[in-house]
């Protein structure tokens, strides 16, 4: 969890992200990932493993991945890719940070995972509708709240019909501006995607401690049924 890492790791991050918001407001991912200089721990969002709450999501939906695409948004150091691709899919995974992909691409040098640099906010016209899974993992709450509806209305459509998108973030439980980063989404923001034709069919609360603070995530499953 971000408040559990060292101080100087958040005040680095909130340094950044809140230095960019303006003039380039995904641009200090690379500059992280450059500056970790290998080291994992530098990653604010790195496990070296499937983030549990998608591999729980994974163990109780038992998805069939042969002969079926998925796409990793925001795929970080590529646990999250790997594991769909375990299952049998054939997995793209993307990340606006060249060193990022480079990273994932040096950490899985035999992976079948399409690892890409791109940016959510201007992808390939031929991902509409693409994919039977998509998995959105704390990449909308890394974002600036001014952004919410360009970045939702970028991932919906690249759900394929009778697919499935998985959404793993921090909730607020109101409307006012949170700080961050993290940003987390209110459930307003959240609406957009049934807006944009998506179905929630499941949705999981998670809370824990931090200090006096209690953060609250949430796994929602939505399907499109065109």
């Amino acid at each position: 969890m971000f408040e559990q890492l060292p101080e100087a790791i958040q005040q680095k991050v909130k340094k950044l992200a809140t230095e960019s918001q303006k003039a380039d407001p995904t641009g200090w991912f690379d500059v992280l990932y450059s500056e970790a200089e290998g080291d994992a721990a530098q990653i604010p969002w790195a496990r070296l493993t499937t983030h549990p709450y998608l591999q729980e999501w994974l163990d109780f939906s038992q998805p069939q991945g042969e002969g079926r695409t998925a796409l990793v948004i925001g795929c970080g150091l590529g646990d999250d890719a790997e594991g769909l691709a375990k299952l049998g899919f054939q997995v793209t995974a993307f990340d606006i940070s060249t060193k990022a992909i480079a990273w994932c691409q040096e950490r899985f040098p035999d992976s079948s995972v399409n690892y890409l640099v791109a940016d959510l906010l201007a992808l390939d016209s031929e991902w509409h509708r693409k994919f039977d899974l998509v998995i959105e993992s704390r990449t909308i709450q890394a974002l600036p709240v001014e952004m919410r509806s360009q970045v939702i209305n970028c991932i919906a459509p690249l759900v394929a019909n009778r697919g499935t998108l998985v959404v793993i973030t921090r909730i607020r439980d109101n409307d006012s501006v949170p700080d961050g980063p993290p940003w987390p989404l209110s459930e307003k923001e959240l609406a957009e995607f049934i807006e944009l034709g998506l179905q929630e069919v499941r949705r999981d609360i998670f809370l824990s401690e931090a200090g006096e603070k209690t953060i609250k995530q949430v796994r929602i499953e939505y399907c499109l049924n065109a």
